[in-house]
């Protein structure tokens, strides 16, 4: 009976890191019901839940600070995503009416899922790196383009959990919300690290704390993205 309760037992830790990412989840929930905080609460699942891969920090303490300390460029980030977004629905809605040819629905298609290939991106990016809005989205379509595989893979899955959505019952909604969000990002989150990652290079080697390590204080090694991505 001990080792069944014993913290390092693999059925204890996956019980638990399944707490969590619930918890985070309802983090998530509560903090984008004002709709215009959807941007900064996502930054703070995903850095919440890279960090929860990693065992690192606790869960409340990692999402508040990344929430707060990216609020103003994550929404910022959001508002072009959310308007552009609206854009190209009310352009589908528009241009079905009016020409339903099966070139402009392709154009179409393909806006819309470069779109959503390009939102998965940017908010990872956003948590691991600091810089201007201007260049997190610069970043982001060019990383999306060079990890395609991984692109297409988060897309599939987005939509296949979108598609169970949309045909089933509200079971499949709720579950989703309850937990779904969180999960999602905690899965993308070995994407964001096999990926990301590789553009870091840490600014010193220092003894510090790993849980209080925040990779924000990591440099961007700029230069040797860009010219990689010019190779692809």
């Amino acid at each position: 009976m001990k080792g069944i309760f014993d913290p390092d037992n693999p059925v204890v830790r996956g019980i638990a890191k399944f707490g969590y990412i619930w918890y985070l989840n309802l983090l998530w929930l509560v903090t984008s019901l004002p709709i215009f905080t959807i941007g900064a609460s996502t930054t703070a699942l995903i850095y919440s839940c890279s960090k929860l891969h990693d065992n690192s920090g606790y869960p409340t303490k990692n999402f508040f600070s990344a929430f707060k300390s990216n609020f103003k460029q994550s929404t910022a980030i959001w508002g072009i995503y959310g308007g552009t977004g609206v854009l190209i629905l009310l352009d589908f809605v528009v241009w079905h009416r009016i020409d339903k040819s099966s070139i402009t629905t392709g154009i179409m298609i393909a806006i819309a899922l470069f779109w959503v290939a390009t939102i998965l991106w940017v908010f990872a990016i956003q948590s691991k790196f600091v810089n201007t809005v201007k260049d997190t989205l610069h970043y982001t379509v060019l990383i999306a383009c060079r990890h395609f595989k991984e692109t297409i893979l988060m897309v599939v899955t987005v939509g296949a959990v979108g598609y169970l959505n949309i045909m089933y019952s509200a079971a499949v909604n709720f579950v989703t919300l309850a937990f779904g969000i969180g999960a999602i990002a905690y899965l993308f989150t070995v994407f964001y690290a096999n990926t990301l990652d590789t553009y870091i290079k840490h600014s010193s080697e220092s003894d510090e704390d790993e849980e209080d390590y925040d990779p924000k204080e990591a440099d961007l090694a700029m230069d040797a993205l860009v010219e990689s991505l010019k190779k692809q």
